[in-house]
């Protein structure tokens, strides 16, 4: 293995800031990966694991340790008796994978289409958007072992995922590196449309009866009218996505929030547990954060409260110094602390 020396990092993530790696590595087959978990570990340097760059913070002074990026491609279907299983690398773009599925009248992942990044990142986050998350489809995720350097494959049960979190993120988060995902998609079957918005505009485009593919034009005509689809062009496109997970309250505290808003209309989502998911968006412009704001070369996007933004000369601690006074506004405000949703490389 030759890991590549002193490579700049901002340029590899959708926010654009950060420093450099001291030593980095394209791994893209599961023997390199191998290798260079295994070259690191013999130097006693630390590794992090990079994907498609579209939810992490990277430090300023940027990682004196080894990246790895796992650029592994390709997918296959197969038949899965009255499904089909698609295996998909971890290194595959996560758009095409979804219109791959859509094109093919597969159903599962169509209300995920426009998300940035790889593959590889989506059971790590559990990733989700318009009502759709990946783990209602995941059927199993093949790992490597960091310590121990042996493969396996962990069932979607043993992945223990949960709203915008699995073992990946919270339990195990530098035990494994995620090598592929196999998913069990519904062949023929009708889009899931549980999204209010989603559904609204639906009905108003006069389609009764989506397709598959009515429910992805829909998805990436409402990502785009938020600047959630990244496009280097867009003023809003140096950005995570939604900066900030929705936090999930219970009943008590969602009467105690709305009656501070004093706001009867405040967004809610039920959960199954019985508890209710706020808009954290919502709550950001409720304490006082409105889009568009700006301060100094960072700020908010101009279409989504929940985006921050980078302009010309912004750096990572312009960010997480933005996102940590909004965190506390909304903390003095409601009472309520925002989590963030990339991961930050410190």
């Amino acid at each position: 293995m030759r890991p590549r020396e002193s490579v700049e990092l901002a340029p590899l993530t959708t926010l654009g800031v950060g420093g450099q790696a001291r030593w980095f590595f394209d791994a893209t087959d599961v023997g390199s990966v191998r290798e260079a978990l295994a070259w690191a570990k013999g130097r006693g340097v630390p590794c992090r694991i990079l994907g498609g760059g579209s939810n992490v913070v990277v430090a300023d002074g940027g990682f004196d340790g080894l990246v790895l990026r796992t650029a592994i491609r390709g997918r296959t279907f197969r038949d899965g008796g009255a499904d089909s299983l698609l295996t998909v690398h971890a290194g595959e773009p996560w758009d095409e994978v979804a219109r791959d599925s859509v094109e093919r009248d597969l159903q599962g992942l169509e209300c995920l289409s426009g998300i940035p990044g790889w593959a590889g990142a989506t059971p790590i986050q559990n990733v989700g958007a318009y009502g759709q998350e990946v783990a209602e489809c995941i059927e199993s995720v093949a790992v490597l072992d960091r310590t121990t350097l042996e493969a396996s494959t962990l069932s979607n049960g043993e992945c223990r995922f949960a709203y915008r979190d699995s073992r990946f993120k919270s339990e195990d988060p530098e035990r494994f590196v995620v090598l592929a995902v196999e998913f069990r998609l519904r062949r023929g079957a009708v889009p899931s449309v549980r999204y209010g918005e989603l559904s609204r505009y639906l009905a108003e485009s006069g389609v009764g009866r989506p397709s598959l593919l009515d429910v992805r034009r829909a998805v990436l005509v409402l990502r785009g009218r938020k600047s959630m689809l990244y496009d280097p062009n867009d003023e809003n496109g140096r950005s995570c996505g939604s900066f900030f997970t929705n936090p999930v309250v219970s009943n008590d505290q969602a009467r105690a929030i709305e009656e501070l808003s004093a706001d009867s209309a405040m967004p809610r989502y039920p959960q199954p547990d019985g508890r209710v998911k706020l808009a954290a968006g919502w709550l950001i412009e409720r304490a006082g954060f409105n889009k568009g704001l700006t301060k100094g070369p960072v700020g908010l996007s101009t279409k989504h409260a929940l985006a921050l933004v980078c302009h010309d000369g912004a750096r990572a601690a312009d960010v997480l110094e933005l996102a940590e006074t909004i965190r506390g506004g909304v903390r003095e405000r409601f009472g309520i602390t925002l989590v963030n949703e990339p991961v930050v490389w410190t």
